[in-house]
Order: C-alpha cells, then sequence, then structure tokens
C-alpha cells in the first residue's frame, strides 16, 4: 500500500490480542500474517492464506535470514554439546577446590557472575547459574527466592545485550529483514541504550553488595535466616533432571570444556566480520579503515561462522578426550538442535509478519499519525512501555520483538529520528515485560532451577523489576528529548 490507513495497524493488533487471549506466540505471529496478507489480497481470506504461505516461503530466500535461522539450530547443538561434555560440573570442581564461595555474599556474586558469563542462551543461563548456585545459597542461608531473582535478572536482561547469541541473532535477523542498512551497526547501538537491561544487572549486583531486600524480598531473606528454606504453604518448582543431570563417565568434569567453546566463539565474531566486511567493500577500492570493514561486515554470517567454530572446537576437546565418538556428537548436535526448533519456528513467523505489515506500510502510518502529536520525549516511553504490556500480557519477549521492531523501525524512519533508540525502546520493554510476567518460560524456569515456588518468585521479584522499569522509563524520555 502506497498509502496506509489506520487498516495497517490491525494485523499486529490481531496477533496481540490473539495472544493474550491463547497464550500461543506461533498463532498469533501466523494468524497477523495471515490477517495482512488478506487485506493486501484485497480481504480474499483464501488468497491470503495462499500468500501467507508463500511469504513465509519466501523468508528463507534471503540469505541473511536463513543464516540467522540456522544459527538457531547450531546453537542448540552447541549448548546441548557444552552440557553433556561436563563443563558445568568442571566448573563447580574448580570453585569448591579453590574455596572461593566462604560467605553469603560471595554465593550470591557467583550467581550474579556465572549468569553474565554464561550468556549463550537465557534458559541455560538460568539452569547454570542455578544448579551452581542452589546449595550454596542453602548453605549460607539465602533465600532461594533471591537466587531466582538473581538468575532471572542476568538471563534475559544479559543475553540481549550480546550480539553473538541466539538473541542477537534473532534480533538482527528481523532488522536486516526490514530493510535496516548496517543492521549489526544499529544493533551495537541500541544496546548502549537499552536501559532496561543495564538497571536490571546493575540493580541485582546493588542488592547483594548493599543488602537492599525490601518489600517481600526481605521476609524471605528473615525467614531463611530463622532456618526455614520455603514458605510452610509453598510448593518449589523443581526438576532433578536438569538441576542435577546425569554424569557421565568416561571423562573427569573439566571447567575447559565449557570455557574453551564460548571463549572461541566470542572471539571469532570479529574476525567473522573483518572477513565478510573486508569482501564486502572489495568492490569499492580506497583505503578503508578496520572500523570501515567491521562495519561492512555481515552480522548474520558473523554470528552463525562463529557459533559453528565454537561447535568445531567443543568436538576437537571431546574427541581428544576420547570421551565420544563422532557419532556420538552427531547424535547429540541434533537433539540440541532439535530443542531450539520451536524458537526457530518463532523466527520464521516473525519474520513473515514483518515483511507482510512491512508491505501494509503499518510503521509509516503510525509516525504519520503521531507525528508532531507529541513532544519527542514521549515517543521511546511510550515504545518501551507498550512493548512491556505485550510481553507481559503474552510472556514472550521474542514474540514481542516480533510484533513491536517492525512498527517501531519504519516510525522512526518517517519521523526522521535515529533507530538505535527506538530499537533499544522495543527491545527493552520486551525483556522488561517478560521479566514481571509469571508466565514467562525464563521466569518459570528461574523458579525451577532455584527450587522455589513460582508465585513467591514473581511476587519477591516485581518490585525490583518495576523499579528498573522506572529508571528506564526516566533515561528514554531524557534520550528523546535530547532526538
Amino acid at each position: 500500500m502506497s498509502d496506509p490507513t489506520w487498516i495497517s495497524i490491525l494485523p499486529p493488533l490481531f496477533a496481540i490480542v490473539l495472544a493474550i487471549w491463547t497464550r500461543q506466540v506461533y498463532l498469533s505471529l501466523a494468524g497477523g500474517a495471515w490477517l495482512a496478507w488478506t487485506i493486501l489480497e484485497g480481504w480474499n481470506p483464501l488468497a491470503g492464506l495462499a500468500s501467507t504461505i508463500q511469504g513465509t516461503v519466501e523468508v528463507l530466500a534471503g540469505g541473511g535470514d536463513a543464516k540467522t535461522i540456522m544459527f538457531t539450530l547450531v546453537i542448540g547443538a552447541l549448548i546441548a554439546t557444552v552440557e553433556l561434555s561436563g563443563g558445568v560440573r568442571g566448573f563447580v570442581h574448580w570453585l569448591e577446590q579453590s574455596h572461593w564461595v566462604d560467605s553469603s555474599k560471595r554465593a550470591q556474586l557467583l550467581a550474579w557472575g556465572t549468569g553474565i558469563v554464561v550468556f549463550i542462551e537465557s534458559n541455560i543461563t538460568v539452569l547454570v547459574a542455578g544448579s551452581v548456585s542452589r546449595p550454596l545459597f542453602d548453605r549460607y542461608k539465602v533465600a532461594r527466592e533471591k537466587l531466582a531473582y538473581i538468575i532471572d535478572s542476568t538471563s534475559a536482561p544479559v543475553c540481549i545485550l550480546i550480539p553473538m547469541n541466539a538473541w542477537g541473532a534473532y534480533n538482527l535477523g528481523i532488522l536486516e529483514g526490514l530493510g535496516v542498512e548496517n543492521a549489526l551497526t544499529v544493533f551495537l547501538q541500541s544496546v548502549l541504550l537499552n536501559f532496561y537491561a543495564f538497571a536490571a544487572v546493575l540493580l541485582v549486583l546493588a542488592v547483594i553488595l548493599m543488602g537492599l531486600d525490601f518489600g517481600p524480598m526481605k521476609k524471605a531473606e528473615e525467614r531463611t535466616r530463622g532456618g526455614e528454606l520455603l514458605w510452610p504453604n509453598a510448593t518449589p518448582m523443581i526438576d532433578e533432571d536438569v538441576l542435577s543431570p546425569e554424569p557421565i563417565d568416561k571423562i573427569p568434569p573439566r571447567a575447559r570444556n565449557m570455557f574453551l567453546p564460548i571463549a572461541a566463539m566470542v572471539l571469532f565474531m570479529p574476525f567473522g566480520l573483518y572477513i565478510t566486511g573486508l569482501s564486502a567493500i572489495a568492490a569499492k577500492g580506497g583505503d578503508p579503515t578496520l572500523r570501515d570493514i567491521l562495519g561492512e561486515g555481515s552480522g548474520s554470517t558473523s554470528v552463525l561462522w562463529s557459533v559453528m567454530f565454537g561447535l568445531a572446537v567443543a568436538w576437537v576437546l571431546l574427541l581428544a578426550q576420547k570421551a565420544f565418538t563422532i557419532d556420538e556428537l552427531v547424535k547429540v548436535g541434533l537433539k540440541g538442535a532439535g530443542a531450539l526448533v520451536p524458537l526457530a519456528l518463532i523466527l520464521l513467523l516473525a519474520l513473515a509478519l514483518g515483511d507482510a505489515i512491512e508491505l501494509l506500510g503499518t510503521g509509516r502510518y503510525v509516525a504519520q499519525v503521531t507525528a508532531g502529536t507529541m513532544p519527542n520525549f514521549v515517543y521511546l516511553p511510550l515504545v518501551f512501555a507498550v512493548a512491556g504490556g505485550i510481553a507481559f500480557s503474552t510472556g514472550t519477549s521474542w514474540g514481542t520483538f516480533a510484533i513491536m521492531l517492525p512498527i517501531a523501525v519504519p516510525a522512526a524512519g518517517t519521523l526522521g529520528l535515529p533507530l538505535a533508540p527506538f530499537v533499544a525502546a522495543s527491545l527493552a520493554g520486551g525483556i522488561f515485560g517478560d521479566h514481571c510476567s509469571p508466565i514467562s518460560d525464563t521466569t518459570i524456569i528461574s523458579s525451577m532451577a532455584s527450587a522455589t515456588d513460582h508465585i513467591d518468585h514473581v511476587r519477591t521479584q516485581l518490585p525490583y523489576a518495576l523499579a528498573a522499569g522506572g529508571i528506564a522509563t526516566i533515561c528514554f524520555a531524557i534520550l528523546g528529548a535530547t532526538l
């Protein structure tokens, strides 16, 4: 549509309502895409269905989109391989031998630091930090609700700040699908402006160092110091298979089996950017600087190369230690890739929805309607609040990103404002709502990994999440006033 109207906002609104009603992000994204294509096909629902299917297929025709989906599957293989290698158990063993954790504060710092270091994927971050720290929290009489809060606040908020993981690849894929030039540069700029993620992570550190316990968390800490791990009627969420995975007896647990693959993945990222950037500007000639080369690099290609390199390092380590055969490693990798197929499907549907509402001009319409009606300092807090409401209601930050970015990015362009702040507000709002939501998978898994009652976790965490959200809102308002 060359001249978008109010009808263009119906597909994302339909996706939001459907997500709140059904709690099914797959159905919601597919439904939004179907409605968009139905409108584009002159309100013919059957033609809209056919175009939806074709549009979803064409997502894979884009090299960047296909690489991002491939990355999602390969990162699943890497996660499964690292988990089975005994690297996490080796890290715990090293901590026990070093006697570094000898107080309640250090136990909390361990949980916080583990959440910072293990940034491959939010759920694995929660599970690793929880399994490492829970026995130490019980030993030094720190509330399990405090552990759930720490690991929940250093999972998604940390993962969204890292470009070389599933979260980074997912959002890079959406940005590239929206036709954003230098999508990696825009994403990196948005990382520095993700005020909620920084506020959440730093607030946890302040709570640990300064003992800022208030509200329900203060009562939970007092109960634990009195010798009660849980409230009398609490029902802990626990999964012994996850918290105490079956050890492998072929090799002793070694911390390097976790650290080396992750380090290889991180360090390979700039190399990938350099190679792809050098190739991109080869035809331009001249004498480009290193910054120019890295800026021209392909984010989706570099991320895919990096995680594949990390997986290769993990394989070499385990083959050298004679822990697994190649056949066993292939089976482990396929199992891990299969575990992340749902995320790959979300990405596929998100890209399909983004393409459809871009054709409708939804973002341009929203910008045209709001241009001149509000001062600049209102836009970013509004985007943050709307994204937070969607994520809270649906329990999914990824689905929220898929709905908000195709609206926020064109809106910023039409308003003549820089893209990075709008991307940051969309991503920050998604993390904020997901962090507060009782139906978020990360929130639920945090309760499980810390073996605490889920509602108790939500109640004790909510005041801290709202405090970080308030800080982020003020920061976005200040940033918007300077645009």
